[in-house]
């Protein structure tokens, strides 16, 4: 059995019950970092043994966890952050207990994406989440595309791109497109900030840095 553990995007108070409790009772825990994983797991006492799971993993590591599951031990897979298998590798090992006839169980928990959108004030009954956005290729297509979204749209950004990023978006999207930036969540100096494209964009602009993690939301107007 594979448990998927949803574990904190930050405030460590954010750990249900169910998901201590798992990490406590199966044989193993598949971390994407196990440096990083060990400071939540010391934190709950939890002493499962730890084996690493990320995007470099082999294909062999990923058949070694198959084996060890169906010869009956129990693994949790958790990520750095939030839910595993939302943009990181997680869905592959998923993927790959299930062709194998293990079974997969989901423990919720935190998640950026919906704690952003939630919050985000924008409308929340019809949403299309796009992870991190390419970089170089297919970014322009994809920007095109968006002119015809009526869904809000959801997704990560880095601190140092975000400007440019809305920048970009800016040359497609009209001017009164509702934006919400959501920094930080769930830590110390968690941030909403709202407003047109051009309101938001202008008050990132005037900020002498941007610092931590960012969920861009918008929702152009119909």
């Amino acid at each position: 059995m594979l448990s998927i553990v949803s574990t904190p995007i930050g405030n460590l108070e954010d750990m249900t019950f169910r998901a201590v409790r798992t990490l406590k009772e199966v044989d193993f825990i598949c971390a994407e970092d196990t440096r990083t994983s060990k400071v939540l797991l010391n934190h709950y006492q939890i002493s499962t043994p730890l084996t690493s799971f990320h995007a470099h993993s082999t294909d062999a590591k990923r058949e070694a966890i198959v084996r060890r599951l169906k010869a009956g031990e129990s693994a949790a897979l958790i990520s750095d952050a939030g839910t595993p298998g939302i943009s990181d590798p997680g869905w592959i090992l998923i993927r790959d207990c299930l062709d194998a006839g293990i079974q997969v169980i989901p423990i919720p928990g935190a998640s950026a994406v919906l704690s952003a959108l939630v919050a985000s004030g924008l409308p929340t009954h019809r949403f299309v989440y796009l992870g991190f956005l390419p970089l170089k290729k297919g970014r322009q297509t994809l920007f095109k595309a968006l002119v015809e979204e009526e869904r809000t749209v959801v997704f990560y950004e880095s601190a140092r791109r975000v400007v440019r990023t809305l920048e970009q978006l800016s040359q497609y999207l009209s001017a009164t497109t509702q934006v919400v930036i959501a920094r930080e969540l769930t830590k110390i100096h968690e941030e909403f900030t709202r407003g047109t494209l051009m309101e938001v964009l202008s008050e990132l602009r005037g900020r002498s840095s941007i610092k931590g993690e960012l969920v861009v939301l918008f929702k152009q107007d119909r």
